[in-house]
């Protein structure tokens, strides 16, 4: 396990990174840049899933608490994580039940677009972040859904009884120049984008808690053998409260899924986004 001790200097190296003005060097022995600088340097598309859940599985309870389930490290973790990309993702869902801000707090830099996926146009404008001052946000409906008023960008896409596909959400932020991205919530919106292939890494962060009830952050089918278990190569990070796992899930030129072992998620919940995600 690597322990990760961020200092200023490191950091300040990364949002270089971020903005162009510096380069990662291949061989980067820091934890700190191993971890975040292929996040840094994806300029030209990358996709970073994170997870933040309890010992036993868990993220959130089943009232659905989630806010306090990550240690203060964690957190660190995941701002971090927001002020390197260009745009977060989150299901609709996530803000109904959570309200979040979904910007850049614990540490300097940049907050995220932010990115909601409304099929149906579920979303009252009353929302937080939709009056809050912060970072632009876009809210991706289905081509059916009703007409909308909200402080924000509506983009329209294509959808049939399935949902939206993931890859058309990705293409048109792409468009809108926001390449590097993060799928923070929930559950069942990050599982559809791994399942569509687009994660290149899946960030879980575990913290010293027993929930004991509530869902899960990842449904995959089940499996009546370990030999038949997913097992991603994982870099493990120790982050002071929290313990990362940093998967990859997609062949790089320095590390690779192993063979056979596709990424999948359970058979009721395709690659696609529902309509009530």
């Amino acid at each position: 396990m690597r322990n990760l001790h961020m200092t200023d200097r490191l950091w300040t190296k990364l949002l270089s990174i971020r903005d162009g003005k510096d380069k990662l060097r291949r061989k980067e022995a820091d934890p700190a840049l191993m971890l975040y600088g292929p996040i840094a340097a994806g300029r030209d598309g990358f996709v970073i899933a994170q997870v933040g859940q309890s010992l036993d599985g868990r993220v959130a309870t089943p009232t659905g608490d989630a806010r306090d389930i990550s240690g203060p490290d964690g957190l660190a973790h995941l701002h971090r994580c927001r002020a390197l990309v260009d745009a977060v993702i989150v299901g609709v869902g996530t803000v109904q039940n959570d309200n979040p801000r979904l910007s850049v707090r614990e540490v300097k830099g940049p907050s995220p677009t932010r990115v909601i996926i409304d099929c149906k146009g579920e979303l009252t404008g009353k929302e937080g972040l939709f009056n809050d001052g912060g970072a632009p946000v876009i809210v991706i409906q289905g081509h059916d859904a009703p007409a909308t008023s909200y402080r924000a960008e509506v983009v329209k896409l294509q959808r049939s009884g399935r949902g939206l596909d993931p890859r058309d959400i990705l293409d048109c932020l792409s468009e809108r120049g926001l390449k590097r991205i993060l799928v923070e919530g929930g559950a069942r919106t990050i599982a559809r984008f791994i399942d569509a292939g687009l994660v290149d890494r899946l960030h879980v962060a575990i913290a010293p808690l027993i929930i004991g009830s509530g869902p899960c952050g990842i449904s995959l089918p089940p499996i009546a053998q370990l030999c038949n278990a997913h097992r991603p190569q994982a870099d493990i990070y120790g982050l002071g409260s929290d313990v990362l796992f940093d998967c990859c899930l997609k062949p790089q030129a320095d590390s690779s899924v192993r063979k056979g072992q596709e990424i999948r998620v359970a058979d009721d919940a395709p690659a696609s986004i529902y309509a009530n995600a």
